[in-house]
């Protein structure tokens, strides 16, 4: 089973999948106060708004960073 880790601000929910991912450093360079591989959590969401994160997201280019949108 892959480990998957999941992130979420309430409106959003950032799942990344370490086995898959190429360590291309595109998320730290976009939003250095969100994703620090140094700190644990690595990932700290309400670090960027909702839109911000999304469009970080959408340019990792392993996939290893996808999100769903929260219902309310």
């Amino acid at each position: 089973m892959e480990k998957k880790y999941e992130y979420t601000n309430g409106e959003l929910t950032i799942i990344w999948q370490p086995s898959i991912c190429q360590h291309a450093g595109i998320c730290v360079k976009m939003l250095p106060k969100v994703y620090n591989p140094q700190e644990r959590p690595w990932i700290k969401i309400e670090n960027a708004t909702t839109d911000e994160l999304i469009a970080q997201i959408n340019k990792c280019p392993s996939g290893a960073l996808s999100y769903r949108i929260n219902k309310e």
